[in-house]
């Protein structure tokens, strides 16, 4: 990796009194159907008549411009402030495990052998597959999972056991069906001859297993519960559990489904037992980090009570924090991010706030910086996270916009910082319910902040960036691709749509002291890649030569 030097001075920068603040709208973008699109439904004052006034243009936040294999693929989070915070394009978390099965390299690897070999010394192991069972490919895609299903058939491993998180978040609301029982027929089909390949427990993403940046340990201590020990609600089959809790709990949503196990004869079929060999195969780090904290700590852990913790060979599908080495072993080499914005500000002396909720403060830190945890330097960084409220997100769709502001506005009138990046989660996270009324509650507390925001960098005389890292609350409804016609239900009223969308995204300069220094017109067709660039050109500094383009020309 290239060593990271000081930036080089722009002799023709006038400089600004104030710090530059750079906000990250997640999730909101614009919407390509006026019906549906939460952010031109709500009154958003601030942010429109910014977008009218000041320099502005729309920003690819998806597929390849964010390092994904195709430009079907909606962007996310992780990509998203990937891209941002480095200032170029990665090849990112599908694109690789897709590359490393079709070459033959995932299989061919040390730790794939040594979970195979781990299973079939010992006679009756398992070899245990955990993660989210769609193609929604955010975090994981089910075509990885059967790849390597059918790999595990093809080197002799006898038992098979998949604990399927259901999905309902990166693809439809209440598609889980249309994955689960045509996987149980594919598991029923390669079956024979002496192999035994099932679905053993599963549940809601947002009820069990995959929390994170530790918002709700009791999730985590449920999917433990249910994964290992086998300790939940027992059904004959994965889809039969789908179907009695939609039957009990008329309206529910696929994330938000109850943990359930698959027995026979009143008995677990999968439990997770010493000698046995656990794949995570979720390749996407944040919502990884604690299960395999569960899988892989010492006595030293203190989250919940785990029992009896397996002795089991444990993998992730790649490395979640390349910094701490977790998780011990994994399958595919993540991107080596290096050389990000972060690092250069670091290495020039500017002193940076970065700050979200709990929600997304690891966005602006460790995905940020290249999906490492930590500082580069703890004398000119300072992170904040600010304790995200542990309820549904549509009971409090403002979130803590206001509570970020707060301390935003300190931070700038402390006159202590050259840099600020925060993130308001709010058209992300409350998106995700499908609960339009709500998100337009979280769009409209958003707005005032920007608009408080806006003034606390006019008196400092700074200036205010805002962009998003993906659409959501701009695409609330499913639509016909054909026809642009909105999804109806049985009862006429429209179908939600709670995944991300393929939206481009806003690229907004209010630089209220502007002294010529650039074109006020920016630079279009570009990604989020390109405001690295940006914000070191605002700062006053030339960007490294292989950064993705600048939104600006200087002049």
């Amino acid at each position: 990796m290239e060593t990271v030097t000081p930036l080089k001075k722009n002799p023709n920068w006038k400089g600004r009194k104030g710090p530059v603040v750079f906000v990250i709208m997640d999730g909101v973008g614009y919407g390509k159907y006026k019906e549906g699109d939460a952010v031109q439904a709500s009154r958003m004052d601030y942010l429109f008549q910014l977008e009218k006034d000041c320099p502005h243009t729309k920003l690819k936040a998806h597929g390849t411009a964010v390092g994904l294999p195709s430009d079907d693929d909606m962007g996310n989070s992780e990509v998203g402030h990937n891209a941002i915070g480095c200032g170029r394009v990665f090849a990112q978390g599908a694109k690789l495990v897709s590359n490393s099965i079709e070459s033959g390299a995932m299989f061919t690897g040390e730790c794939w052998k040594k979970l195979i070999a781990n299973v079939k010394k010992n006679d009756g192991s398992a070899l245990h597959f955990i993660g989210l069972l769609s193609d929604g490919n955010v975090h994981s895609h089910i075509d990885h999972l059967k790849a390597m299903i059918n790999e595990a058939k093809k080197e002799g491993v006898k038992k098979v056991r998949v604990h399927a998180l259901i999905d309902g978040r990166d693809v439809g609301e209440t598609s889980a069906l249309d994955y689960v029982t045509p996987f149980e027929n594919f598991l029923a089909e390669i079956s024979k001859e002496g192999f035994d390949y099932k679905i053993a427990s599963g549940g809601g993403r947002m009820w069990i297993t995959m929390d994170r940046y530790n918002a709700d340990w009791a999730m985590v201590e449920r999917g433990w519960k249910c994964h290992v020990q086998g300790a939940s609600r027992q059904f004959s089959s994965a889809t039969e559990a789908i179907e009695t809790y939609r039957k009990e709990n008329p309206g529910i949503i696929d994330q938000d489904l109850k943990d359930f196990v698959v027995a026979e004869n009143g008995k677990p079929v999968g439990t997770i037992n010493d000698g046995d060999s656990v794949i995570f195969f979720n390749f996407r780090g944040d919502r990884a980090l604690e299960i395999t904290a569960a899988f892989e700590s010492g006595p030293e852990f203190d989250k919940f009570d785990r029992g009896h913790v397996p002795q089991v060979e444990y993998a992730g599908m790649m490395e979640y924090d390349g910094d701490l080495h977790i998780p011990k072993n994994y399958l595919v080499t993540p991107p080596a991010i290096d050389r990000t914005m972060g690092e250069y500000l670091c290495k020039t002396g500017l002193k940076t706030l970065a700050i979200s909720e709990t929600q997304k403060y690891g966005h602006v830190t460790y995905f940020f910086n290249g999906n490492k945890l930590g500082k580069f330097d703890e004398k000119l960084e300072d992170y904040e996270e600010i304790k995200s409220d542990v309820v549904p997100f549509e009971q409090r769709p403002w979130m803590k916009c206001a509570e970020i502001t707060d301390r935003v506005i300190e931070a700038i009138e402390s006159g202590k910082y050259d840099h600020i990046r925060l993130n308001f989660p709010n058209g992300d996270m409350v998106g995700h319910t499908g609960v339009f009324n709500a998100v337009v509650c979280s769009m409209e507390a958003m707005d005032l902040q920007i608009g408080r925001l806006k003034k606390a960098v006019e008196k400092a005389g700074g200036i205010l960036c805002l962009t998003a890292d993906h659409g959501n609350s701009d695409d609330m409804y499913e639509h016909n691709k054909k026809t642009g016609e909105v999804a109806r239900k049985a009862d006429g009223t429209p179908k939600a749509k709670t995944s991300h969308s393929l939206n481009p995204v806003y690229g907004i300069i209010y630089d209220p002291e502007y002294q010529g220094e650039y074109d006020r017109t920016l630079n279009d067709g570009l990604g989020i890649s390109s405001w690295a660039a940006t914000l070191i050109n605002l700062l006053g500094y030339f960007a490294p030569e292989d950064y993705d383009k600048s939104l600006i020309n200087l002049k």
